[in-house]
């Protein structure tokens, strides 16, 4: 399946999902009580018998699916990111990822753009509290298209992931759903003078501040880094050996997101100057998702600015 035009996110995930489940009967879904919200109404009603709705508390959904998982299921358990990553965060650690349990963790909701509902429900840490754990892999696709094949990738790969989906409609990016590899980064558009590594719903972002640079003279890279963990580490000192300089974009904190990953990378191997945007150490807002994106910088203007910055540097 292929999207056009401006698509929810999820909805990728949720058709991604029912295919799956025609075609392989060990898969299962697990909804905390946010059946539409994550995109489990096709399934639920066509495949009633592998649906379980388990109410309001996450961590009982975290360790029932690892269970299903034990048993030779693939389960899919569902809530907002800011659930999973927090109150279920123990159930996850213990008793997903510590036995290694092939858990596909949906996280819908992630970043500011949950908007009207307030800094309670944005997850701006998730991403740094997943990557943490071991043996866990962190996804986070950039559009429906991409979702669509992250979830397939997901279900095909043994082990916990954890796949997290932003609240909002955006463009479809032409090629997002080409090639796609969990843990090997997609070069949208060439650049030689800085790199732009983004993920989630800031790649599209970053591809447009690519458009406003080449007008200006300034020739940007825009990497796709849509697998925190595993990370592709040679795109990224490529990118530095090419370009000198990076910028990361995230609908994240910058406090151990994908710019702190980046960065460890860059100490490691190749330091060169790196801006990051993304929210800075602190908690969202209530207010519209564009709103938002303006309030903390996550714009093509922010992105713009951040690459002024590390150019002069």
């Amino acid at each position: 399946m292929t999207f056009s035009g401006d698509v929810d996110v999820r909805d990728g995930f949720g058709a991604a999902l029912a295919e799956l489940a025609e075609s392989d009967s060990r898969v299962v879904a697990l909804s905390a009580d946010l059946t539409n919200s994550v995109r489990f109404g096709d399934f639920g009603k066509n495949h009633p018998e592998r649906f379980f709705q388990m109410g309001i508390s996450e961590s009982d959904m975290m360790g029932t699916a690892a269970g299903l998982a034990l048993a030779g299921k693939i389960p899919f358990p569902a809530t907002f990111a800011v659930f999973a990553s927090s109150l279920a965060h123990q159930a996850i650690r213990l008793s997903i990822a510590y036995n290694k349990a092939n858990v596909k963790i949906v996280a819908s909701h992630g970043g500011v753009t949950v908007g009207g509902d307030g800094a309670t429900h944005q997850a701006i840490e998730d991403i740094a509290l997943m990557r943490v754990i071991p043996g866990m892999n962190v996804i986070v696709p950039c559009d429906a298209n991409q979702a669509y094949v992250a979830t397939k990738a997901a279900a095909a790969l043994e082990g916990p992931v954890y796949l997290r989906f932003a609240r909002s409609v955006n463009s479809v990016i032409e090629g997002s759903e080409r090639k796609f590899e969990i843990g090997k980064a997609q070069i949208l558009r060439e650049g030689s003078d800085v790199a732009i590594i983004a993920t989630g719903i800031m790649v599209g972002i970053a591809m447009d501040a690519a458009v406003v640079l080449e007008g200006r003279g300034i020739s940007a890279r825009v990497i796709n880094m849509h697998t925190i963990k595993p990370l592709d580490q040679e795109s990224i000192i490529e990118a530095a050996k090419d370009c000198g300089a990076i910028v990361t974009a995230e609908e994240h904190s910058v406090l151990g997101g994908l710019g702190g990953s980046v960065c460890e990378v860059l100490g490691k191997n190749l330091p060169v100057p790196v801006e990051m945007v993304g929210v800075q150490d602190s908690f969202g807002e209530s207010a519209d998702p564009r709103e938002m994106l303006d309030k903390f910088g996550l714009n093509t203007a922010g992105i713009v600015e951040a690459v002024d910055s590390v150019l002069s540097r």
